[in-house]
């Protein structure tokens, strides 16, 4: 910790605590996740597993990873600061007040964008949920903190033990069913409802009857405001049968996030993303279009 001055305390949590830190030889703020390490090998091994993951992960729209290193007794992995905040504090300052559909859209755009890059790379975030969505003070959307989060052997793999937040946990999940990518996009579909109503989709007085809301899976419908693809996105990312939910590559080919991958990516990433992206446009246009353009494709791609 010698290069950094510690600011401030800017979250708490089981890990550990989140620090506000100014690099001593360049001036420049980044945020330092603290996470005491347990006392045996391999509950050690598992904590650095988050700073090996995240050191993997090069996209604008993730939280950038800057280095780690461990001293008296914790880890310290250094990130980007976002100095937006997060989401959730975004949605809380809204008291009520509904956020514009184009930008719910850009923000829903780069989140995908990043839960694409993840998957592409057959790692499973696994707790996807406003609070772990930063934004910059210059529109950036970025998916951060990736202690929860697992690699799969390979791209048709599917895991077993889950940790998340249950209010953004899925079906397959309570009923302990083998899950895979798809899970993450469940919860990607609780951040859009959230964006959309300012609540969360599935609420309840006891776990046991949010669980029996999450497994039945009927939400109410978002604000008549709101176009039609919009309530689309929500209604086909919270398919109870896991295989019938849109991948991230899928979602970004379609309707308006298609056209907005462009404005939210720089040129190199747009080329790096272009043919995937395009060939999942084709399948689309091939399908029966449905209103407002949206397509009926119910890719699988992991």
């Amino acid at each position: 910790m010698d290069d950094y001055t510690v600011l401030k305390v800017i979250g708490e949590g089981s890990f550990g605590r989140a620090l506000l830190v100014q690099q001593k030889s360049s001036n420049q703020l980044f945020a330092i996740k603290e996470i005491r390490l347990p006392k045996s090998l391999s509950d050690t091994q598992n904590s650095r597993k988050e700073a090996v993951l995240l050191a993997k992960m090069k996209h604008p729209n993730i939280v950038a990873f800057k280095e780690s290193f461990e001293a008296e007794g914790h880890l310290h992995i250094v990130m980007e600061y976002c100095d937006g905040g997060d989401l959730m504090q975004k949605i809380k300052q809204q008291r009520g007040k509904l956020f514009p559909e184009d930008m719910i859209l850009n923000w829903f755009t780069q989140m995908c964008l990043g839960v694409n890059h993840i998957h592409k790379k057959r790692v499973l975030h696994r707790d996807i949920k406003s609070k772990n969505v930063f934004l910059t003070q210059n529109g950036k959307v970025k998916l951060g903190d990736f202690g929860s989060a697992r690699l799969l052997s390979n791209p048709m793999a599917f895991a077993c033990t889950y940790v998340g937040t249950p209010y953004y946990v899925p079906p397959e999940i309570w009923e302990n069913l083998p899950y895979n990518n798809k899970s993450d996009i469940w919860s990607l579909g609780c951040i859009l409802y959230e964006l959309c109503t300012l609540k969360h989709p599935f609420q309840a007085n006891s776990w046991k009857s949010l669980i029996l809301k999450i497994c039945q899976g009927s939400v109410r419908p978002l604000p008549s405001h709101y176009s039609y693809e919009l309530q689309y996105l929500v209604k086909q990312m919270f398919k109870r049968n896991p295989s019938q939910r849109p991948s991230a590559t899928t979602l970004l080919s379609r309707g308006s996030l298609a056209r907005l991958v462009q404005k939210c990516l720089p040129p190199e990433i747009i080329t790096e993303y272009g043919e995937q992206i395009l060939d999942e446009t084709k399948i689309c246009k091939q399908n029966t279009p449905r209103k407002n353009g949206m397509c009926t494709s119910h890719s699988i791609l992991l």
